[in-house]
């Protein structure tokens, strides 16, 4: 008996010890987020500290590490997924299996799972992909790209993730870039503008909120990732990663506007780039990072590096890893994203606080930005994903409107040769009508990279869309005999009486810097396509590329051309507008050029001399429910007084220096 009650009295005050232990103020919700980081970090080690500033790559990421290392962040790197063809379930599952890991370490931070979906969820298989920024930038419609940015949020949380890589706001000055369809224009106004996707994929803040704070609306919305700070578009001669030349006001004016619209926006984070400004690489840029971003702008939310940016301070790359760590930490940067080399970024950053190289209040600086994120975000009342959303993965919903987004997207540059009648819209009836070329038919070359896999893909089987092709077979009358032929010979196309042709060419798909190009061409045989078709046969050209390409040589023969950008999975966007049920209204983003010999050129050059100007499009007749837009697009809209004070703020700064 007396045994008994010893045991009772032990397990009570275990209980009362239970209990009283059940109330953590950082856990508390109804605590402001201040109160909660500060109380959360008052009970951190440097160690767990340290790991909250790594993220690393799910391929080297395992329960154990997430919870002995207490890590910050796990990424999937450009067609990093769990299996081939993984359904949305497959990815919640990988990613809660994560989340265990960091919910059983002694603090139970939860990680934050980061991936690029920079068109739609586009490493996902059955995903919406929407077209990339190039040709939203030739919508002019923000709140077109607001809506995707809405979609694609939803896409990303229905398996199971919660942060993005996107959107990259450069400003692309030069289409040798390999990037350049990443960017919505050479207009840094345009670009401004178009920083409302980040409204979509967030969520809008309370007018409330407090400006460069950031914020995320709920379990539908994504935390945001404003890239690559700053000046990745203005590289020498277009060289992916390379050395952008330009004066501070230079800078303040042509490549931050977008940083700080992003900012006023509410944006969660912002990915450092690769390239240097006059000679400094941007990842040990402590001025511009934590001089300019974080006191100037104001940003309170996390900054990130690139992948393995950090290593890439020094050339060759990783040749003295310890300084790379001293000089990103210093100069700023948050988060790292490592991604595989874990201890030994966590050993060089732990050598160094101790050391006292890096002074213990840059860590906290980091690790608080990072909280603010995860506290705000609801991260830790909603840690594990559900699955409640798997259903709007590739959503019809979503496809109609990467649908609308195509044939807003598309630039009419041609409409008849001189003294005829135009060519489009086409008419849907006809005998019969030629589709040729190596784009027509191939939804891996019309989504661009970034695709499934980063460099994307060749083919029609990675993943679910409509080709061009199979939009024609769906648009024409049941009585149009369509022949495809990928490359037709002329005498094939002499001796077949084709009612007209349509000709889809372009480049093949590519990502960073294996798209950087010197020459700007279509690849073979797309000229002799073009040659043997338009020289017989009525035809429109349809341009399937991520910037301007040489097409001066070919349009004369051609009667009606298209720049159709990277238009993504649903082709029946093409057609929409190519047979009139749509009209045209698309308008240049950049300018085009006749030779690569004119490049960079850009509207305001001195030698601007371009085949078509910035904002060039023409537009058709369609039915009279198709409401007319003004030619002046939607890009001169709304800049607000807030950016005219920023601009005064900016303006001050560089007087002041």
């Amino acid at each position: 008996m007396g045994m008994s009650l010893v045991k009772l009295v032990v397990w009570i005050s275990w209980l009362a010890m239970a209990v009283g232990a059940e109330y953590v103020k950082y856990k508390d919700p109804k605590q402001p987020v201040a109160a909660r980081i500060k109380d959360l970090m008052s009970k951190m080690t440097l160690a767990e500290k340290i790991g909250q500033m790594a993220q690393i790559d799910r391929s080297v990421a395992t329960e154990q590490i997430l919870r002995d290392y207490s890590v910050g962040s796990v990424l999937s790197g450009g067609g990093s997924e769990p299996l081939p063809e993984a359904k949305a379930e497959d990815w919640i599952n990988m990613v809660n299996a994560f989340q265990n890991g960091s919910l059983s370490s002694r603090l139970g931070i939860p990680m934050i799972y980061g991936i690029d979906a920079i068109h739609g969820h586009n490493n996902v298989y059955n995903a919406t992909i929407f077209p990339h920024n190039v040709g939203l930038g030739a919508t002019g419609d923000p709140e077109l790209v607001k809506k995707i940015g809405a979609a694609t949020a939803l896409e990303v949380r229905a398996t199971g993730i919660p942060y993005v890589f996107a959107p990259c706001i450069a400003v692309c000055r030069d289409p040798r870039w390999g990037r350049c369809y990443e960017s919505y224009s050479e207009d840094h106004k345009v670009v401004e503008q178009m920083t409302d996707i980040i409204l979509g994929l967030q969520g809008d803040p309370p007018s409330t909120w407090r400006k460069g704070v950031p914020y995320v609306g709920g379990k539908a919305k994504v935390a945001a990732c404003a890239k690559h700070f700053v000046g990745d578009g203005g590289t020498t001669r277009g060289i992916n990663e390379n050395n952008t030349v330009i004066d501070m006001h230079g800078l303040l004016s042509m490549y931050m506007p977008a940083y700080s619209q992003s900012i006023i926006k509410g944006v969660s984070t912002v990915m450092v780039s690769y390239s240097s400004w006059n000679g400094q690489k941007m990842h040990a840029n402590r001025e511009l990072i934590s001089g300019f971003l974080k006191n100037t702008l104001k940003f309170k939310g996390f900054v990130i590096s690139d992948w393995q940016g950090i290593d890439r301070i020094t050339s060759p790359p990783h040749a003295n890893y310890t300084y790379s760590v001293q000089a990103a930490i210093q100069a700023g940067i948050d988060m790292v994203m490592v991604p595989f080399n874990l201890t030994e970024f966590v050993d060089d950053l732990t050598y160094l606080v101790d050391s006292k190289v890096i002074p213990m209040d840059r860590i906290d600086d980091a690790v608080q930005r990072i909280l603010q994120v995860k506290f705000t975000m609801g991260l830790f009342e909603t840690p594990m994903a559900d699955f409640s959303l798997v259903n709007e993965l590739g959503s019809q919903a979503h496809r109609d409107l990467a649908r609308e987004a195509v044939r807003k997207s598309l630039v009419l540059l041609k409409n008849g040769k001189p003294g005829s009648t135009p060519l489009l819209p086409l008419p849907k009836k006809a005998s019969k009508i030629l589709v040729a070329g190596t784009h027509a038919d191939n939804l891996g070359y019309q989504c661009g990279g970034w695709t499934i896999n980063w460099q994307g893909f060749n083919g029609n089987n990675s993943t679910r869309g409509t080709t061009i092709l199979g939009a024609i077979k769906s648009t024409v009358d049941q009585s149009t005999e369509i022949v495809f032929r990928e490359s037709p010979d002329a005498n094939f196309v002499k001796s077949n009486k084709f009612g007209y042709a349509i000709v889809v060419v372009g480049e093949p798909p590519y990502a960073e810097t294996a798209g950087d190009s010197t020459n700007l061409t279509m690849i073979d045989p797309g000229p002799s396509a073009i040659n043997n078709v338009c020289g017989t046969v009525k035809c429109v050209v349809v341009i399937i590329s991520g910037r301007p390409i040489v097409i001066e040589p070919y349009v004369s023969a051609i009667d009606a051309l298209v720049a159709a950008w990277l238009p993504g999975t649903e082709g029946q966007g093409v057609t929409d507008v190519l047979y009139g049920d749509y009209r045209f209204s698309g308008k240049l983003p950049r300018t085009w050029f006749k030779t690569v010999d004119q490049l960079p050129m850009n509207v305001g050059d001195s030698h601007y001399d371009p085949l078509f100007p910035l904002g060039f499009g023409l537009k058709t007749e369609s039915g009279a429910s198709i409401v007319s837009r003004s030619t002046s697009s939607a890009t001169l809209r709304r800049p607000g007084l807030f950016i005219f004070m920023v601009t005064v703020t900016l303006s001050f700064y560089i007087t002041g220096k």
